[in-house]
């Protein structure tokens, strides 16, 4: 039952929304089956699937609301569910910032969906991980990794006529490749929403020759140098892109809170305040990196440009601040593009006279968030350039940086690739600041 049609689907939500005594009520369904495989020391430790449909029903009286969950749906436990969203909306507060549920929306054709991706077994991820172990093994390097796949459906439905569905499909892949005296790692990360683009040798042989080559770091003194960010260094559920997308809210701007607050008040929309290379924008219908259509409330999602050559063309605008401010409301976006060029990594190794090459960052946080200051540590495979060729690897660093100082100190911009559902190229930067030294590989 994991994956329901848009028909299955809304056959329950219009179940749920007859039941309902509230003056608004919105019921949304999502379901998933899931597999993964996890292998560590070259050899499988798990292997598991899952599969789920949950029903969440928000009842509303005047501007008083409450949830409830269930993931059972007979007649009986869906009406207990609802009941239960209408109590708890009785005892709540009013919501200061209560905005009505959305009418019907017209939404783009989702194409987030490969029935391939959906159609993997479990046989499938033993032999993606056989072979990603046996290479290792054949070069006397070790190699942890995971995989997960995934088919997805979401279905949103309200009494004020608003329907929604959409299904979409993952798979994401992560290996660490180490030597066997610990002195050196290498790292390859990839998704797709199309399993046929998947190569899980041909990623392991990337971190395999990453680690490799990263034995016997030498100490380079900390300092402002010229680095090569790998898109793995720019992406991650805490990277320094995507901290840069997370804050470009338009209510924190407003309110101060935000590096893009103007002193005196109001915010910096459609300010320079990148280099005019940096364009970034997000589109549903990407093929190589396709999005959500609808938004939790059941907005719209279409392209929007958020970057266009180094100027802020856009914010988010939650729908109460955009009424509140007389702006047009934005939702947020499932997936970002950065524009690039056509340069490959190596292509920005061999224009680089000296430099440091980074595969990848981690442990970022705040130093300052109104300056989207960050401090974190290279990782798994960073190496010294000189005259276009690396020339040996180095021990990795602390950096504090910020990325907004760094796409104005851009180089150079590669081909973006897909990672963590954007499109991202390597960047080349040049002042970019490391702090002090990790012994950490």
């Amino acid at each position: 039952m994991a994956i329901l049609s848009k028909d299955e689907s809304q056959a329950i939500l219009k179940k749920v929304i007859g039941f309902s005594t509230a003056d608004e009520c919105q019921a949304s369904l999502d379901g998933r089956t899931v597999g993964n495989v996890r292998y560590a020391r070259n050899s499988v430790s798990t292997a598991g699937a899952s599969d789920n449909v949950r029903l969440v029903v928000e009842s509303r009286f005047g501007k008083r609301s409450g949830v409830a969950t269930c993931n059972e749906f007979d007649d009986a436990t869906l009406r207990r569910c609802v009941q239960r969203a209408e109590e708890i909306a009785r005892l709540a507060p009013e919501d200061p910032e209560y905005m009505p549920l959305l009418g019907p929306q017209q939404y783009l054709t989702p194409v987030s969906y490969a029935s391939s991706t959906a159609a993997i077994t479990p046989d499938y991820r033993a032999q993606a991980a056989g072979d990603s172990i046996a290479l290792c093994s054949a070069k006397g390097l070790t190699a942890a990794g995971y995989l997960e796949d995934g088919a997805y459906f979401q279905a949103l439905r309200n009494n004020k006529g608003l329907e929604a569905y959409q299904q979409s499909t993952s798979i994401d892949f992560s290996v660490t490749v180490r030597t066997p005296d610990g002195t050196g790692s290498g790292y390859a990360v990839a998704d797709y929403t199309d399993v046929s683009k998947f190569n899980a040798k041909a990623l392991t042989q990337a971190a395999a020759d990453k680690a490799a080559g990263s034995r016997n770091a030498k100490a380079l003194e900390p300092g402002k140098y010229t680095v090569i960010l790998e898109p793995a260094a720019l992406v991650s559920d805490e990277g320094l892109l995507n901290n840069l997308m997370y804050n470009l809210g338009a209510r924190e701007a407003d309110e101060g809170r935000s590096f893009l607050s103007k002193k005196g008040g109001g915010n910096k929309l459609g300010e320079k305040l990148f280099d005019p290379r940096i364009t970034i924008y997000s589109d549903p219908l990407n093929a190589q990196a396709p999005g959500g259509v609808f938004d939790g409330e059941g907005m719209p999602v279409k392209r929007i440009n958020w970057v266009e050559k180094g100027v802020v063309k856009n914010m988010y605008y939650s729908r109460y601040w955009a009424q509140k401010t007389g702006k047009q409301a934005t939702p947020f976006p499932g997936n970002f593009i950065m524009e690039g060029g056509t340069q490959s990594v190596q292509d920005l190794i061999k224009s680089t006279e000296k430099g440091i090459l980074v595969t990848r960052l981690w442990y970022i946080r705040d130093v300052d968030p109104q300056t989207l200051l960050y401090t974190g540590l290279t990782r798994d495979g960073t190496f010294y350039i000189e005259n276009g060729k690396i020339k040996f690897p180095i021990k990795n660093f602390r950096f504090n940086e910020s990325p907004v100082i760094m796409l104005n100190n851009v180089e150079a911009i590669g081909k973006p690739v897909r990672l963590g559902g954007n499109l991202v190229p390597p960047l080349k930067i040049r002042d970019f600041t490391f702090t002090s030294l990790s012994d950490a590989v």
